[in-house]
């Protein structure tokens, strides 16, 4: 049960990175949010099957670095992309 604070932090985390980062248009509202909830849920499962509790403070620091350093490297590459493929469909059809 306690997973779920993990995933609400990384959720934040990542719901934070969207709307900090230019090009939200490009990407869909989910995408960070998820991506933060998904990293901060495999570091937390990890870490608390390496016996650390809800009282190490190294669980809570690793929970809210490895959401973020997973959004903020994720994210622009996503944006990246698709602005290629995008101008990539464009000279494609011509418009």
């Amino acid at each position: 049960m306690q997973i779920l604070l993990g995933l609400i932090i990384g959720a934040v985390i990542g719901l934070a990175v969207h709307f900090a980062l230019p090009h939200r248009h490009l990407r869909g509202v989910v995408l960070a949010p998820l991506a933060g909830a998904a990293a901060a849920a495999v570091v937390w499962t990890a870490l608390t099957w390496m016996g650390l509790g809800v009282d190490s403070p190294i669980l809570w620091i690793v929970a809210v670095l490895a959401p973020a350093a997973t959004t903020l490297a994720l994210v622009p590459l996503l944006t990246r992309s698709r602005i290629a493929r995008d101008e990539a469909d464009r000279v494609r059809l011509g418009v």
